[in-house]
C-alpha cells in the first residue's frame, strides 16, 4: 500500500522501534505459528539499512528511540549483565547516524535497554554497565510483564510471571532502579493495567511510559471482545492518566495482539481504514493524557503486521489532524524529546 504522504515537513522523533536478527530463531517455532512469530518472520532481520528505509520512506524522522527486544545479547557477561550487548550494539547504531552520512537524520539518539528487576538491589551495577555502554545514549529500562492465564495470547516467546509489577522482589530492583532518574517503559496487557497503576503509586517520582495505548486483546480467547472490553480500557487508562509521572505511546494497535486490523500483513490497510480503527483508542489516551504525556510510537518493525512506516504515520496525522501545531508538535516529537532527554535532536523553531 502506498499514498501520498499527509504533512511531510512536519518533524517526527519515532520514540519505539527495535533491531534484531531472527533469521536463525523463527525457524525454531513450529507450524502452525502463532500470530506474532508471524508477524515477524516478514522482518526477522531488521538492522540500520531497514530502518533507514523505512524512516527514510516519505516522513520527516528526526530521530528514533531504540526499545530493547532480547536482541544482540552478550552471554559472556553473565546472565544478569547479559542485556549489556543489546545496549552496545543499539550505540554502534547511533554512531553510524550520528556520523553525519546520513544527514541530520539521528537513529537510537536514546537508548532504552533491560535489566532484571527481581535482582533486587543487585540490579545496580547492571544499570551502571548499562549506562556506560551506552555513552550518553542510555535513557532508561523496560522490564516487561506482559502475562495471562492462557498461553495462546502471547504465545511462546514471553514468559513474564503473574504479577510481576506487584512482587517483593521486582519492587526491590525497581526502589534501586528509580534512584538513576532514568525512564521505566512498562509493557503488560490491557486486563493487567491494574498491576501498572499502583506501581506509578507506589512509585510518583519514577517517570513510566505504558507501550502500546495499554495493549487491547484481539487474539486467542479474547477475539472479537473489543468492544466487550473497551469500557474496562478506557476506565484503566484515565486512572493512569491520573499519575502525572505517567507518559503513554500512541501505536501498538496494529500489533497481532490487538488485531487491528484482524487479518495481518497480507490486508493492505489504507491509512484512512487504520485511523478510524484506532481512533477509539487514540484519542482516549490523548484526552485522558494529554499532547505532553502522549507520544506517537511505530512499533516497528512488528507494526508491519498492520501497515508500511509510511501508511502508518499517515494514519497517526490523520487521527492528530484536529489538533493544534502545539500540541500537533508535542505529539510527534516534543514529548518524546523531552521524555527520552533527547531535545537537542529538534529542529531549531
Amino acid at each position: 500500500m502506498t499514498e501520498a504522504i499527509i504533512e511531510p515537513d512536519l518533524p517526527i522523533v519515532d520514540p519505539h522501534h527495535h533491531l534484531w536478527d531472527l533469521r536463525a530463531l523463527v525457524p525454531m517455532f513450529p507450524e502452525p505459528r502463532h500470530a506474532f512469530i508471524e508477524a515477524i518472520a516478514g522482518a526477522a532481520y531488521y538492522a540500520f539499512d531497514q530502518l533507514h528505509a523505512d524512516t527514510h520512506s516519505g516522513h520527516n524522522i528526526v530521530a528514533t528511540v531504540f526499545m530493547e527486544c532480547g536482541a544482540f545479547y552478550d552471554p559472556a557477561r553473565g546472565e544478569a549483565m547479559k542485556p549489556v550487548g543489546e545496549v552496545e550494539f543499539a550505540n554502534g547504531v547511533a554512531a553510524q547516524g550520528a556520523s553525519g552520512l546520513y544527514g541530520d537524520y539521528r537513529p537510537c539518539a536514546g537508548i532504552v535497554g533491560h535489566a532484571d528487576l527481581t535482582l533486587g538491589d543487585a540490579v545496580r551495577p547492571v544499570v551502571e554497565a548499562l549506562i556506560a555502554a551506552g555513552n550518553g545514549r542510555f535513557k532508561g529500562i523496560r522490564h516487561a510483564g506482559a502475562w495471562d492465564e492462557d498461553p495462546e495470547v502471547l504465545g511462546p516467546p514471553f514468559h513474564a510471571p503473574q504479577g510481576l509489577y506487584g512482587s517483593d522482589t521486582f519492587r526491590a530492583g525497581f526502589a534501586a532502579y528509580a534512584e538513576y532518574g532514568l525512564t521505566f517503559d512498562a509493557w503488560l496487557l490491557e486486563p493487567q493495567l491494574g498491576d501498572l497503576l499502583d506501581l506509578a503509586r507506589a512509585f510518583p517520582e519514577q517517570q513510566i511510559v505504558l507501550d502500546h495505548c495499554g495493549t487491547p486483546l484481539n487474539i486467542a480467547g479474547y477475539r472479537g471482545k473489543l468492544p466487550e472490553n473497551f469500557a474496562r480500557w478506557q476506565q484503566s487508562i484515565h486512572d493512569l492518566a491520573e499519575c502525572p509521572n505517567v507518559g503513554v505511546k500512541l501505536g501498538g494497535l496494529a500489533m497481532a495482539f490487538c488485531g487491528m486490523p484482524e487479518e495481518g500483513p497480507d490486508r493492505g490497510c489504507g491509512s484512512e481504514e487504520l485511523a478510524q480503527a484506532w481512533d477509539p483508542y487514540i484519542t482516549n489516551c490523548i484526552e485522558a493524557f494529554g499532547p505532553e504525556r502522549a507520544m506517537f510510537e511505530s512499533n516497528y518493525p512488528v507494526d508491519r503486521w498492520g501497515a508500511s512506516y509510511a501508511v502508518l504515520w499517515n494514519a497517526f496525522k490523520r487521527l492528530a489532524n484536529g489538533a493544534s501545531d502545539a500540541e500537533k508538535r508535542a505529539l510527534f516529537a516534543g514529548t518524546a524529546a523531552r521524555i527520552y532527554d533527547i531535545e537537542h535532536v529538534l529542529p531549531a523553531a
